[in-house]
């Protein structure tokens, strides 16, 4: 097995231990630090896919900007348990089913991924991973989703201050 094998399988392990532990731990704000694990597994896997820039914009924009976000909301809105409504059994019922069936379509992209393993999907210009690459698909094929994300994330930072802002 080589070493980049071997970085793969403990970058994907820690990714999948951190996002479990995002929802299985009590306190929001260890939520959102092991979600920073999480975000730093997934640049790990970018680098190894030589996408330098996204692993670094990953890094910036989303562990750190987004994370501090979402450290403020949960901070501002001082969640507790003794604050939380009980669920009912219906409710837990049904995102255990919603769960079961994502777990399904995981299963079944996966034993759909295996039988491309043996075919080559990369380009040999030796281009991949490129800036000059990803501008052009940003800006040609995905300008509708790349400006609706900043709307996003514009009305995100309206509401920050919205909620934050005292009476």
């Amino acid at each position: 097995m080589s070493t980049i094998q071997i970085l793969f399988f403990f970058l994907s392990t820690l990714a999948i231990f951190s996002s479990i532990m995002v929802l299985v731990s009590k306190n929001p704000v260890h939520s959102v630090l092991w979600l920073i694990a999480v975000f730093f597994a997934i640049s790990g896997h970018y680098i190894l896919l030589n996408a330098q820039f996204l692993a670094i914009v990953n890094l910036i924009v989303y562990a750190g900007a987004i994370m501090v976000l979402f450290l403020f909301v949960i901070m501002l809105m001082n969640l507790n348990a003794a604050t939380e409504p009980r669920k009912n059994w219906w409710m837990k019922l049904t995102g255990v089913v919603s769960g079961g069936c994502f777990l399904m379509v995981l299963v079944s992209l996966v034993r759909q991924a295996t039988e491309i393993t043996g075919k080559n999907v990369l380009m040999k210009t030796g281009d991949i991973g490129l800036i000059k690459n990803l501008g052009k698909a940003l800006f040609s094929d995905f300008v509708v989703p790349f400006e609706i994300s900043s709307v996003l994330f514009l009305s995100a930072m309206v509401g920050a201050v919205v909620i934050g802002k005292k009476d």
